[in-house]
């Protein structure tokens, strides 16, 4: 029968025990999870060096920690919308094994509580009035959503003209491209740029003065 070694037994904070295996793997439980084991594997699980079986160390995995990452993902998605990337560096943050976060992952997917599509969507819906194209899809990146996702949710959502908002936000720091030397053309340039505004779309408004300009 294949077994499972226990190289390392520590006390935790609220009483929990994290164990380590010779796979590699770090589980954390809690004494009432240790509790409605049976008296045997209780031992086992608490002594260092000792052998778990096979059995009895998928049982932990997947029917312990496993079950407990899954209801953490609902409860975390519960009190905030989020991607794939975040709910998953979330619950690595919780400790909870790889292979339970992929579990876990899995099944909030299945069940649609985690829809890439939907939170770009929703993002740029709320958002594409203060930021740029370009500056959504940086953000959206950076929350771990793919490219394709990415520009299929722009494709369905943005709506805004990039050169409108450009002219916005010009006419909010009360730029008048009348009075504005190239110094101050330069600056506001540098600041547009930071924005993830296009080049293009800057240089046509700047150069045109149609900040002000008559709807």
């Amino acid at each position: 029968m294949q077994e499972v070694q226990i190289t390392e037994v520590r006390r935790g904070e609220k009483g929990r025990v994290h164990i380590s295996f010779e796979t590699g793997v770090t589980v954390s439980l809690y004494r009432s999870e240790i509790r409605g084991l049976s008296p045997q594997e209780q031992r086992i699980l608490l002594t260092e060096k000792a052998y778990l079986s096979w059995e009895e160390y998928r049982k932990i995995l997947i029917e312990i920690v496993g079950l407990r990452a899954k209801k953490r993902a609902m409860f975390l998605l519960e009190k905030m919308d989020r991607t794939e990337k975040q709910l998953s560096e979330k619950l690595r943050q919780n400790g909870y094994p790889e292979e339970c976060v992929a579990a876990a992952v899995d099944y909030v997917k299945q069940y649609h509580y985690i829809d890439d599509l939907r939170y770009a969507k929703q993002y740029i819906r709320y958002q594409q009035r203060k930021k740029s194209r370009q500056k959504l899809k940086m953000d959206l990146t950076q929350k771990g959503v793919a490219r394709e996702v990415i520009e299929q949710a722009l494709e369905e959502e943005f709506e805004s003209d990039e050169r409108v908002k450009i002219k916005a936000l010009l006419e909010k720091r009360n730029y008048d491209y009348s009075c504005a030397d190239r110094r101050e053309q330069q600056r506001t340039y540098q600041f547009l740029m930071r924005r993830g505004y296009r080049s293009s779309d800057i240089l046509a408004v700047l150069r045109t003065g149609e900040t002000f300009a008559e709807e």
